[in-house]
């Protein structure tokens, strides 16, 4: 058998569709997609929430009340059926722990027991918040539950003190800097009052001193003086 008579499968090798290739081919003009414009495109399935240009109902409705939803705290859940069968007897169970055994993904956020399964084992449990079934069952099987509340974000609330103290500093700050800006400004109107006090006096100065005679009448002058000089001889 020669590798020149070895046939591949059929349909195996399927040829391209051609398209765009003139109205001959039989998948010109619109390509295949049937139309033109949006529906030509590969996203040719337009926004969820789009009405056809109309306003949308989204927009149509009142948006009324608050929601806390942006800064609740989501835990990392582990069930005492899974502490049960993963660790051993008189274990202690942290984050750190829990991360290493792959039930968490960060040892750094917060973590919750919860009380789903039976516990047999004496374990000293550390995490951010547990369960009431969860911290009973613990206790009755002899292990301690101990809340940590160190990986809880922290909200920064300033005493009044704090307050009053920022507040002062603030007031001098600003009481400061409208100080300097009124040292300056008395400063630039006393050099204005200078300067125009200066250009006054020169201006006086060159008022107060003889006009010398031009070099043309200075000429004619001489020439007068000559001629009566001449008619007296």
């Amino acid at each position: 058998m020669l590798i020149s008579d070895l046939l591949s499968k059929v349909g195996r090798h399927k040829r391209s569709k051609r398209i765009g290739r003139g109205i001959g081919s039989g998948h010109g003009k619109t390509a295949g997609r049937g139309t033109k414009g949006m529906g030509a495109h590969s996203s040719d399935r337009p926004h969820r929430m789009n009405e056809g240009g109309q306003m949308p109902l989204f927009r149509r409705i009142p948006k009324r009340g608050f929601s806390n939803a942006q800064f609740r705290t989501e835990y990392q859940v582990v069930n005492l059926r899974t502490l049960e069968e993963r660790f051993e007897n008189g274990a202690r169970v942290t984050a750190q722990a829990l991360k290493d055994m792959g039930l968490i993904h960060d040892a750094s956020g917060p973590v919750k027991i919860l009380g789903t399964g039976e516990l047999t084992k004496k374990l000293d449990v550390e995490a951010t918040a547990f369960s009431a079934s969860a911290a009973e069952k613990i206790a009755r099987a002899g292990g301690e539950a101990r809340q940590s509340t160190d990986a809880l974000p922290k909200l920064k609330t300033a005493s009044k003190k704090e307050k009053a103290a920022k507040r002062k500093a603030r007031l001098e700050r600003a009481a400061a800097e409208q100080a300097a800006a009124r040292e300056k400004l008395l400063a630039e109107q006393a050099a204005a009052r200078e300067e125009a006090r200066a250009t006054r006096k020169a201006a006086k100065k060159e008022a107060a001193a003889p006009a010398e005679p031009e070099a043309g009448e200075k000429k004619k002058k001489g020439k007068k003086e000559q001629g009566g000089k001449t008619e007296k001889s």
